[in-house]
């Protein structure tokens, strides 16, 4: 393995880093910054004022990479049109919320609309372009993979939104959603230097744009990835699992994902059938520990070290 092929992190790590040290300023001076929920985590409210939709900084960084290596490694391109996609749909909430102050941003009809096209526009390029099927590596065995037939594209629709939807989910704490993905993006990397999958530069391109965005966004946070960043991750972890014949995988690999997904899912169901009750102190379930009395750092730590755990696990 030669220093030549680990170049797409320090390309994104320095065109991120510049781009967040650039952007945070005048995302001060135009006033996009958070607002807290005063229901929310009561430690939460000194974040109010924070600079936010700083994945367009995130996303710099992984465009240039993939400008530089497209023609070499064209499978990378399928997984560029799901991440920038689903970007662009959390650019578009972010700017309607913070921008134009519209509180609930796009309406949830509208979201998940764009979402569904984003998902069909890549399937089909994946598909009938690329030629990639939708057979999936069995994990522990990738000696074997299954093909659900008739039902491997509503599946694929269910899989690729919800990854989405978690990864969004997840990012709620300073530093939790950049940590997670770094360690995700580095087992897709691994994955496709074994199994040849032709999607390094861009896999190597998110870890170091967030190591990047990490100098900005660890606690305490200078900035906030905002929807436009976390939509993006969610749409590389996705398209990234299905280059690689994977989505099996990240039940595992992105276990925390799912983690915060489900626990939304479950509180929100819980609550309606019991008329008022809970299962969790708060979701996402990252503020149920925090509510618990865990730092921000501390769950952050033990999230990342969870999903490093389990990455190598799925290695196997």
């Amino acid at each position: 393995m030669k220093w030549i092929e680990f170049l797409p992190v320090f390309i994104a790590f320095l065109v991120t880093a510049v781009c967040t040290g650039l952007l945070i300023p005048f995302l001060n001076r135009k006033k996009v910054d958070q607002t807290e929920r005063k229901e929310g985590v009561a430690s939460h409210l000194k974040k109010a004022g924070t600079p936010t939709m700083g994945g367009i900084a995130i996303i710099a960084g992984i465009l240039v990479v993939a400008l530089l290596y497209f023609r070499l490694e064209p499978a990378i391109v399928p997984i560029m049109i799901l991440t920038f996609g689903f970007g662009l749909v959390g650019f578009l909430d972010d700017f309607l919320k913070v921008v134009l102050h519209r509180s609930d941003g796009l309406i949830a009809w509208q979201k998940l609309l764009l979402e569904i096209v984003v998902t069909a526009v890549f399937l089909y390029v994946m598909v009938h372009v690329y030629g990639v099927s939708l057979s999936m590596l069995v994990p522990f065995n990738t000696a074997a993979s299954v093909d659900f037939g008739a039902f491997s594209i509503p599946f694929a629709f269910l899989v690729i939104l919800a990854t989405v939807n978690g990864v969004n989910f997840t990012d709620g704490l300073d530093g939790l959603a950049s940590s997670v993905t770094i360690v995700v993006a580095l087992f897709f990397s691994v994955s496709s230097m074994m199994l040849s999958g032709g999607i390094t530069p861009v896999t190597f391109a998110v870890v170091g744009s967030l190591m990047g965005f990490l100098l900005f966004n660890a606690y305490p946070a200078k900035i906030f990835m905002g929807d436009t960043g976390s939509l993006a991750l969610g749409g590389f972890v996705a398209g990234s699992a299905y280059m690689m014949k994977m989505p099996l995988y990240i039940p595992i690999v992105g276990f925390i994902y799912a983690f915060e997904l489900v626990s939304v899912a479950l509180q929100v169901t819980y609550f309606k059938l019991t008329h008022g009750k809970r299962i969790f102190k708060m979701t996402p379930i990252h503020h149920h520990f925090e509510l618990c009395g865990w730092s921000e750092t501390r769950i952050v730590t033990t999230f990342t070290i969870i999903t490093a755990l389990l990455c190598l696990l799925a290695t196997k």
